[in-house]
């Protein structure tokens, strides 16, 4: 991962105004001549309105974080690399993009004094990367480097989804609308209303979209995938963990609470714990429970990679305690 440069903040969000930043001021609108480059492919703006959502897709495919300021001509260069890094990507990775000066409890939630700051977010986890203007070669490390590990990190995790395509921020209306068209080629014709439905946070309604998939192919593994990632948004998307697990640590008898502490789990990536935490508590002779735990760890063992060891250990594990 990169360093951590020296701090140079570009905004005070106690309210003192930083001179140097006033100096790099520029008027221009991104995508304007002279302005800081525009959104598009797969980089999104980002306020506080549209956070919490953009937190939730992060469960589906990783996201890079990167807290700006983008009036500031010295932040120009890094945003637009890491754009090109993300869209390089196709999808595997999504860069959002906050503005810290017009979204300053965004920066106060992530412990963030000023711009420039990096985080890579998934599973609605978010890891620190940068913060402080990055050197040429620690830009040119996050670029090359970083942004694949986070990618790797997430598959590991069975965040392997693909990122909306937001069309292409230097074409007109009609390379916009070829470029959601190809997106929307890569997604199998029978998923179309399903992948709709998902990106536009409609979880319940993709989980029976998906369903339906499934009714008429059992074997589509994709559908089963999403199907079960949908499930598990629909229902603990946008829980609040720290109370989840204070639910689940207050009642360990408790099927509901367990299951709910396993699912805020899986969201955060942490398989090998959900497995764990329902598989222990049959272990302990909640033998009563079987049935709603093991659907639940058959919507989970749909997630990761059929090849992953977590998967196989933990389907033998059931099976040992079914019988």
């Amino acid at each position: 991962m990169a360093g951590q440069p020296g701090f140079n903040p570009g905004v005070s969000l106690a309210g003192a105004v930083d001179l140097e930043a006033l100096k790099h001021q520029v008027k221009a609108e991104p995508g304007q001549a002279g302005g800081a480059p525009a959104a598009g492919g797969y980089v999104i703006d980002t306020n506080e309105n549209t956070f919490q959502a953009m937190v939730t897709t992060s469960a589906t495919f990783p996201i890079l974080l990167l807290l700006w300021v983008p009036t500031d001509d010295r932040l120009f260069d890094m945003a637009c690399a890491l754009g090109d890094a993300v869209n390089a990507q196709n999808g595997l990775i999504q860069l959002s993009r906050i503005d810290i000066a017009a979204n300053p409890s965004i920066a106060q939630a992530l412990q963030v004094q000023g711009a420039p700051a990096l985080f890579a977010l998934i599973g609605g986890r978010p890891m620190p990367l940068l913060q402080g203007l990055p050197s040429a070669d620690e830009l040119t490390q996050l670029c090359e480097q970083v942004v694949p590990q986070i990618i790797q990190v997430a598959h590991q995790s069975g965040v392997d989804g693909t990122a909306p395509y937001s069309g292409d921020p230097d074409a007109g209306a009609d390379g916009v609308a070829g470029a959601d068209e190809a997106a929307d080629a890569a997604v199998p014709p029978e998923h179309m209303e399903a992948y709709r439905l998902a990106c536009e946070g409609d979880y319940a309604g993709a989980a029976d979209a998906y369903a339906r998939v499934l009714e008429a192919d059992p074997k589509d593994s994709l559908a089963a995938r999403e199907r079960a990632k949908a499930l598990l948004l629909s229902r603990s998307g946008s829980a609040n963990v720290r109370e989840v697990r204070a639910a689940g640590a207050a009642a360990p008898d408790d099927v509901e609470a367990q299951l709910a502490v396993a699912d805020v789990d899986m969201i955060g990536g942490q398989i090998q714990d959900a497995f764990d935490r329902l598989l222990d508590f049959l272990a302990d002779g909640h033998k009563a429970d079987i049935e709603p735990v093991r659907q639940r760890l058959l919507e989970y063992f749909a997630i990761p990679e059929p090849t992953d060891p977590r998967l196989a250990a933990a389907r033998r594990r059931l099976a040992t305690l079914m019988y």
